[in-house]
């Protein structure tokens, strides 16, 4: 690291934008990632002092009622904010070996908080020697450049599915839902509400064909925040839903939920999980209700789902890869459609979240080449990393999709990025 970069992360922002200009691109990008990491390690120092600071506290703090509220009121954070920040330091202390990895900057903040929350309610059903293994197993999702909220989440889903239980996971439980609309005195409406898992997946998906980025007519992008573009479908939802209801198309179907499962776990029978009789969590060969916008879904909830539903097969391999659908047109098909979303999740590209609504179904090989309309001939990708296919304007260089021994689709990339150029695979950060 050169000396630039050096005072880049450890020095003061003021007058820093000034002297950007000097740093290559490369630069540029290792100093953001220190920055990232020094973040981290700084979070995890604040916690650590604020938690011994609550355990000793001193008259100033006694005095405004609790470390979290004293942190507020002497820096910019909010008093939620500060509480937070306490509260995690508190939860901490009975599980070193996530404060462990919290503290060595390998597990956000938000992530820690996940955890704790798990190993202070686990399910009912789990008994005591299971905990370790479940938490090496959440620590693994949570750790590293590829964690996701995502794929901790689905760990959490998948070990409450192993250790079954009749209590409503908290992003199933309606009683919980809150919606809030007041007129401000301005005459403007503020809208707040805290949904259920299904109930907000059921608005992101209505909502979706609604918000994409629109470019004008002679291609200017869109140049509306996507808070913006939120605003303005939802405004363009209720309007549709006065004028009778009326819904547009996402993705080439109407907006609906789609909940993937297996056939297995869908089965009434809750002897169909194998429970392990060791303590260790077997996730392997288990799974949960998957929803595209919002992830883990319970089996329990799935199953009441099934009850009164479209039921769509996709026959799979042992990798977890459709079985091709027929070829024929350029154009693919609602059934090849359904099991690209069955193998991709979205969009495939690594490190892409895209949900599977915002999505092209991209031939690997061009039609106009030859290329048939076939399962392994295809990939869903975001509009954006289309275009990237299809050779993006200023990119140097060319990504190569090809479908491995796995029959998913894996990614090399140019040597401008690798210069290995080690294959990729397919993103996706819903599993573990």
């Amino acid at each position: 690291m050169s000396v630039l970069l050096s005072d880049v992360v450890s020095g003061s922002a003021v007058g820093l934008r000034g002297r950007l200009w000097r740093l290559s691109a490369s630069e540029l990008r290792a100093a953001a990632i220190e920055a990232s990491a020094e973040i981290l390690r700084l979070e995890a120092v604040r916690v650590a002092v604020v938690d011994e600071l609550s355990m000793r506290p001193d008259d100033q703090v006694i005095a405004s009622r609790g470390v979290g509220c004293w942190l507020a009121a002497n820096t910019m954070l909010q008093i939620r904010d500060g509480k937070k920040i306490a509260a995690l330091g508190a939860a901490l202390r009975p599980f070193p070996a996530v404060a462990a990895r919290f503290d060595d900057g390998d597990c956000s903040f938000e992530h820690a908080v996940l955890i704790v929350a798990f190993c202070e309610s686990p399910p009912k059903g789990m008994p005591d020697e299971a905990l370790p293994r479940c938490i090496d197993l959440l620590l693994a999702a949570a750790s590293g450049v590829e964690a996701t909220t995502t794929k901790v989440r689905n760990v959490i889903a998948t070990l409450e599915r192993i250790f079954e239980s009749d209590e409503i996971p908290p992003a199933e439980d309606v009683d919980r839902n809150e919606l809030r609309i007041a007129s401000t005195l301005n005459g403007r409406v503020v809208v707040r509400g805290d949904f259920d898992a299904l109930t907000g997946e059921m608005l992101l998906s209505a909502l979706s064909n609604l918000t994409m980025p629109t470019p004008a007519p002679d291609g200017t992008p869109d140049s509306r925040s996507a808070a913006k573009r939120t605003a303005d479908g939802f405004t363009e939802l209720i309007r549709r839903y006065l004028d009778c209801a009326k819904t547009g198309t996402d993705g080439g179907q109407r907006p609906h939920v789609n909940v993937h499962i297996n056939a297995r776990d869908l089965a009434e029978h809750r002897d169909c999980a194998a429970t392990p009789t060791d303590g260790g969590a077997t996730v392997s060969d288990l799974d949960v209700g998957h929803m595209p916008w919002l992830g883990p879904l319970s089996v329990s909830q799935t199953r009441l789902l099934g009850c009164d539903c479209f039921l769509s097969t996709v026959l799979l391999d042992d990798h977890g890869a459709p079985l091709d659908a027929k070829p024929g047109k350029r154009l693919v098909s609602a059934e090849q459609r359904v099991a690209l979303i069955a193998r991709d999740k979205g969009c495939a590209f690594p490190g892409c979240t895209c949900v599977p609504a915002w999505t092209d179904a991209h031939h690997i090989r061009h039609w106009a080449n030859g290329g048939p309309t076939v399962m392994n001939n295809l990939v869903l990708l975001c509009r954006s990393h289309h275009r990237l296919m299809h050779r993006k304007s200023g990119f140097v260089g060319k990504w190569v999709i090809r479908i491995g021994v796995d029959n998913k689709p894996w990614f090399i990339p140019p040597p401008s990025i690798d210069a290995q150029q080690h294959p990729r695979p397919a993103n996706t950060t819903f599993k573990t």
